[in-house]
C-alpha cells in the first residue's frame, strides 16, 4: 500500500515537470517577443523624435506613432499572455498542494494506525505469545517475517512523510515566486495601458492638426505623384532598354547567368534582408490616405520610415543599371538581378555607380531626410515591367 502511494507520488512529480518544462519554453518565447517589442519601441521612438524636429504635425510623426502604438499594443499583448501562463502555473501549482496536502494526511493517519498497532504488540509477553501461538515452526517463522517486516515498513512509511513534506514546501514556495512575478507584471501592465493611452491622445491630435492642414495635404500629393510619375516612367524606361539589350544579344554566357540570377533571386523570396531599419509608413498597392477622406494611394513598393542619415544596402547581388536625381526623392538608384530589378528612392548620397557589381547587404547609399525630419526609403522589386509586393519578399 505504502508502495504504491510513493509510486503515485513519483508520477505526479514526473507529470509536474513534464509539464513545467513545457511552460518554461512558452514563457521564455513570450519573454523574448516582449524584450523584442521593447527594442523596436526604443526604434521606433528615435524615429519619432526626429519627425519633431520642426514642432509641427506631419504624417511622418502620424506615421510613427501608428507604428508606436501597434507595437505597444503588441507589448501589453505579450504582457497578458504572460499574466495567463502564470495564472496556469499557479492553478497547478494549488492542484498540486491539495494532492499532496491529502496524500500527507492520509500517510500520517496510516502511520498513526500502524503506531498504535506496533505500541500494543511492544510488549514482550504479548510479542512471545503471538509467535509461540503458531500451529507449526514454519507458521512462527512467517510471523516473525511479519514482525520485521512491519517495522520496515512503518520506515517506510516515516520516508514517504518525509518526502511528501519536502515536495510540499517546493511547491509552496514556487507559488509564492510567481505570485510575485504576477505583481510586478500587473504593475508594469497597468503603466504599458497608461503609455498606450497616451500614445492614443497624442495620435487624435496629430490626426486633428494634419486635418487642418487639408490644402497643403493635397498640394504635397499632387506632387508626390507628379514626381512618382516621372519616377516610374524612368524606371519603365530602364527596364525596357534592359529587355531589349538581353534580346539582341546572343551570347549564351551572359544568357546563362542572367538566369542563373534570376532563379537564384525567385529562390530567395521571403528571405532577403531589408534595405534599411525601420517601419513600413506605407505599403504596397491602392489604399486610403491616412488623413484626407475619400483619397485613395497608389504604391507600386513600400516606404520605410527609418533613422536619419541610415546606411541603405542592396538586398541582392547585381548590377547597377540607373543612378538619378528626381526631386524631391533625391536620387534614385535601380539594380538589375537578372529578370528582377529592385528600386532604392530617396537617397541623400550614393556610394555606387552605374554599371558597377553589388553584393548583397553591400551599403549602396545614404537616406535622405526632408524639411520635417522624415528620413524614408521607397523600395520597389519588379520582374520586369509589373511591380511586386516587397513584403513578400522580404524577411519576416
Amino acid at each position: 500500500m505504502w508502495a504504491g502511494k510513493r509510486i503515485g507520488i513519483g508520477f505526479l512529480c514526473l507529470l509536474l515537470a513534464f509539464a513545467a518544462a513545457a511552460q518554461q519554453k512558452t514563457k521564455a518565447q513570450l519573454q523574448k517577443e516582449r524584450q523584442e517589442n521593447l527594442q523596436k519601441i526604443k526604434e521606433v521612438e528615435k524615429i519619432l523624435d526626429e519627425t519633431n524636429v520642426q514642432k509641427k504635425s506631419t504624417l511622418g510623426e502620424l506615421n510613427a506613432l501608428n507604428q508606436r502604438i501597434s507595437i505597444q499594443e503588441k507589448l501589453i499583448q505579450s504582457f497578458r499572455s504572460e499574466l495567463a501562463l502564470l495564472d496556469r502555473e499557479i492553478a497547478t501549482n494549488n492542484g498540486f498542494i491539495l494532492a499532496l496536502q491529502e496524500d500527507l494526511n492520509k500517510l500520517r493517519e496510516e502511520y498513526a494506525s500502524m503506531l498504535f498497532a506496533a505500541q500494543k504488540a511492544n510488549n514482550s509477553a504479548t510479542r512471545l505469545a503471538f509467535l509461540f501461538s503458531a500451529d507449526s515452526f514454519d507458521q512462527l517463522l512467517m510471523r516473525l517475517r511479519y514482525m520485521r517486516q512491519y517495522a520496515k515498513m512503518r520506515k517506510i512509511q516515516v520516508n514517504a512523510i518525509q518526502q511528501v513534506q519536502a515536495e510540499l514546501g517546493v511547491q509552496v514556495k514556487q507559488i509564492e515566486a510567481r505570485r510575485s512575478e504576477k505583481n510586478v507584471l500587473l504593475t508594469q501592465e497597468l503603466d504599458e495601458n497608461n503609455n498606450l493611452n497616451e500614445l492614443r491622445k497624442k495620435q487624435n491630435t496629430v490626426v486633428k492638426n494634419l486635418e487642418k492642414q487639408e490644402k497643403s495635404l493635397r498640394t504635397d500629393l499632387e506632387n508626390t505623384k507628379k514626381a512618382l510619375a516621372v519616377l516610374d516612367k524612368r524606371i519603365n524606361d530602364i527596364i525596357r532598354e534592359e529587355m531589349e539589350r538581353t534580346a539582341r544579344e546572343t551570347n549564351r554566357d551572359r544568357t546563362t547567368v542572367t538566369t542563373a540570377l534570376s532563379n537564384s533571386f525567385e529562390e530567395n523570396k521571403s528571405k532577403f534582408p531589408w534595405p534599411v531599419s525601420g517601419f513600413v509608413s506605407q505599403k504596397f498597392g491602392r489604399q486610403n490616405h491616412p488623413v484626407l477622406k475619400g483619397i485613395i494611394i497608389q504604391n507600386d513598393g513600400v516606404n520605410i520610415q527609418t533613422k536619419e542619415n541610415e546606411k541603405v544596402k542592396s538586398i541582392f547581388e547585381g548590377e547597377v543599371r540607373y543612378i538619378a536625381v528626381i526631386p524631391p526623392f533625391g536620387n534614385s538608384v535601380i539594380i538589375s538581378h537578372g529578370e528582377y530589378f529592385t528600386v532604392y528612392a530617396g537617397l541623400k548620397e550614393v556610394y555606387v555607380k552605374k554599371g558597377q557589381q553589388v553584393k548583397t547587404n553591400q551599403e549602396i547609399g545614404q537616406v535622405l531626410s526632408n524639411a520635417d525630419g522624415i528620413s524614408e526609403l521607397r523600395f520597389q522589386i519588379r520582374k520586369s515591367t509589373t511591380a511586386l509586393d516587397p513584403q513578400l519578399w522580404l524577411r519576416n
